[in-house]
């Protein structure tokens, strides 16, 4: 039984535990709050629901809803970690995993990434699916920050970042269906020639290996990293020289 948290207004049950929650939470807000963990990609607690990669769909009294847009109402029985729901999840990220060029030995972001975390934690053992192997570039062209499309998942969490945190509207998502890909708002669709900088939110919130800070790589080493250390469903450890 989880112990009423101040402010809140009601509780619900996830996976058969009382979870309490606050006045326009969602399940996942309230969940993720309480420590309980759902599998997500898109959401952030510090943006609003996204909704776009669809892990987070659990079931809300037998029916199917995103947590990150659901909101949290007393009484509610809601089902996340089941076999059928894992299942789908599983086919999701491996869907992710074909549909970019993700290497992850070879990845700088590998220990760190919630997309390879996230498939630790479903039990991926592969691809399953043919993968596409898009043809998509590397952009240097920033002093500070490298960008690799090959990685990106189409979270928007760089986007949104960038909009409303920084103020700048660096990034944008253009094309559609298999052809949707990130955008650089600049004349030459170059990272250089936008005013993004280092410090800037939307440097550091790709879950994956899209935007990585130049001249850093490694410097904490693999089997170090905070998915090393713990799976993504448990809080990471505090390492011995304060890093995360």
């Amino acid at each position: 039984m989880t112990t009423a948290a101040p402010g809140a207004v009601g509780s619900f049950s996830l996976d058969g535990q009382d979870v309490p929650y606050q006045a326009g939470d969602t399940i996942m807000a309230a969940a993720t709050r309480a420590g309980h963990y759902i599998p997500h990609l898109c959401w952030h607690p510090d943006f609003a629901p996204h909704g776009s990669c669809r892990l987070c769909t659990v079931k809300v009294d037998g029916r199917a809803g995103a947590a990150c847009t659901v909101r949290a109402a007393t009484g509610q029985a809601v089902q996340s970690d089941t076999a059928e729901l894992n299942a789908q999840r599983k086919t999701l990220l491996q869907m992710l995993f074909v549909e970019g060029n993700h290497f992850c030995p070879s990845c700088e972001k590998s220990g760190n990434c919630r997309l390879q975390a996230t498939a630790y934690q479903m039990g991926m053992e592969g691809p399953h699916f043919e993968e596409f192997y898009p043809n998509r570039p590397v952009d240097a062209s920033h002093p500070d920050l490298l960008l690799d499309f090959n990685r990106c998942i189409l979270c928007e969490l760089c986007v949104r970042a960038s909009a409303l945190v920084d103020g700048k509207n660096v990034f944008a998502i253009g094309g559609h269906g298999i052809g949707t890909h990130l955008l650089v708002n600049s004349d030459s669709g170059q990272l250089g020639d936008t005013n993004m900088a280092l410090a800037d939110r939307a440097a550091s919130i790709c879950p994956v290996g899209v935007i990585l800070p130049k001249r850093r790589g490694f410097a904490i080493p693999i089997g170090q990293r905070q998915f090393d250390l713990a799976p993504i469903s448990q809080p990471a450890p505090t390492r011995e020289d304060g890093a995360s």
